[in-house]
């Protein structure tokens, strides 16, 4: 779940720092390491480091970073290790000058790597954003055709969403060509883009994976990318754009993204992620009254586990009428720890994630809300301080749906014994976790809960859930 930012800028705005203050309102996408890469006519600059983006950009570090278009990553490994090697964006210099972000995961790996392996491109790393690139530097060498350069990367866009299977929202940045964003047939992983007039002929464009970086960039949020849509910038700063793979009967967008990843300010594909999470937590409380009456009688307090299920558990507390407190203190320098890389470190950090109001506890019977159980961490942690803090039952309720499978997709969740709640009944998940009662949300109800804000959207992609993976095939348009 990583993010990317692209920016084009002809009013003299420094790239540098449009790059920067993106990358840094979608630093909860990735925090493992951040980069940046501009092209000032002929010429690359880069940026990169491991950890945060305040961390590793500085004003001296960054004064080299000219030109009047750029691309940054921030990111979170589903594939590959922690290293500057593998953080992107990624470069190449042969046959072409390329630099790329890419937010997703690709699923057919093996295959990727036999094709390049074929054509003697040479891979240094375990990223399957590497294989991306490759790919597309393969097809454009294949389709380039300088009297036509669009259509060319048209071309090379679309073969590559044919070969390349998996989930994939992208940028590229390409020597004397331009900017390139794209988005997987499905739109699986988000991508959107804005524009800011100013006084030339052209406006400023500004593409991101979350609208916020828009919003605080002040940029006009045009639309998000369709899927299987490719939109090219080029030299002059002219916009094209063309849906490269037939739509689907309904896109696929990643439930999760609603339910945990992006930020409740958002707005990704017509959906505002603060009113969705509002829903879902309508549709828990509903469900507990329809099902549950005599445990709501026995609750005292609805807290949230900060900050992603706050505003779900206020509504939570007002239909089941019961009190609203905040147990949990968040610490606001702590990093996210589902998706710190190893299990180790998760758990070492949690401790440091939190503390309790123990008053609050003392003595009470409360019901936490928080957006998912994934590998439990979490959960038993919390729960466990909540007992220490003297409250008498702790039940726990979930605005997702039990995680019970793995996710291909962008989603660290690849091993299903890590998850909590695969091949277990909710009685058994509350006993592993030391609760009194678990609670989760359908999956219906969930799916409802975005789909009401934009009913154009049929399906989400949903297979941690449900165990349904996508079909490889692709129908295309010629």
């Amino acid at each position: 779940m990583c993010g990317i930012v692209g920016a084009t800028s002809n009013d003299g705005e420094p790239i540098a720092s449009l790059l920067i203050n993106g990358l840094n309102m979608i630093q909860h996408r990735g925090q493992d390491s951040t980069g940046i890469y501009t092209l000032d006519e002929d010429t690359f600059h880069s940026q990169k480091g491991i950890g945060l983006v305040n961390d590793v950009y500085t004003k001296d570090n960054i004064q080299h970073l000219t030109g009047k278009i750029g691309i940054g990553h921030v990111r979170y490994s589903t594939a590959g290790s922690i290293s500057l090697e593998e953080t992107q964006p990624l470069y190449i210099n042969s046959p072409y000058r390329i630099a790329l972000a890419h937010n997703g995961n690709l699923t057919n790996i093996e295959e990727l790597r036999y094709i390049l392996q074929k054509n003697n491109h040479t891979i240094n790393t375990d990223s399957d954003s590497e294989l991306l690139l490759n790919i597309f530097s393969l097809e454009l060498q294949k389709k380039n055709n300088k009297l036509d350069i669009k259509e060319s990367l048209f071309d090379a866009i679309r073969n590559v969403m044919k070969i390349c299977q998996g989930s994939f929202s992208a940028l590229l940045l390409i020597h004397e060509v331009g900017m390139i964003a794209f988005r997987d047939s499905y739109g699986i992983r988000p991508i959107l883009y804005g524009i800011k007039q100013n006084n030339s002929d052209n406006p400023n464009y500004l593409f991101a994976s979350e609208s916020v970086v828009l919003d605080n960039s002040n940029y006009l949020l045009v639309r998000d990318l369709h899927p299987g849509e490719c939109i090219y910038i080029n030299p002059q700063n002219e916009l094209f754009s063309k849906i490269l793979i037939q739509e689907r009967p309904s896109p696929r967008i990643c439930l999760f993204e609603y339910i945990y990843f992006a930020r409740a300010d958002s707005i990704m594909d017509g959906i505002l992620v603060y009113q969705a999470r509002i829903n879902m937590g309508e549709k828990l409380a509903y469900k507990m009254k329809s099902c549950h009456s005599d445990i709501i009688n026995d609750i005292d307090s609805v807290m949230p586990v900060p900050e992603t299920s706050r505003a779900a558990a206020l509504c939570v507390a007002s239909i089941l009428e019961k009190p609203f407190r905040d147990g949990f203190i968040k610490n606001s320098y702590s990093t996210r720890t589902f998706i710190m890389p190893e299990q180790k470190i998760r758990k070492k950090s949690l401790r440091m994630k939190f503390n309790t109001i123990k008053s609050e506890f003392f003595g009470r019977n409360v019901l936490i809300i928080d957006d998912s159980i994934v590998r439990g961490n979490t959960s038993i942690q919390l729960i466990q301080m909540a007992r220490e803090a003297g409250a008498k039952k702790v039940y726990f309720g979930s605005l997702a749906p039990p995680i019970r499978y793995r996710n291909l997709y962008g989603i660290d969740l690849p091993n299903t014994n890590d998850l909590v709640a695969h091949n277990k009944k909710e009685d058994e998940i509350a006993e592993l976790l030391g609760a009194d009662r678990v609670f989760f949300n359908d999956l219906e109800c969930v799916v409802n809960s975005c789909k009401t804000l934009n009913p154009k959207i049929e399906v989400f992609e949903t297979s941690c859930f449900d165990n349904f993976y996508l079909p490889n095939f692709l129908t295309v348009k010629n």
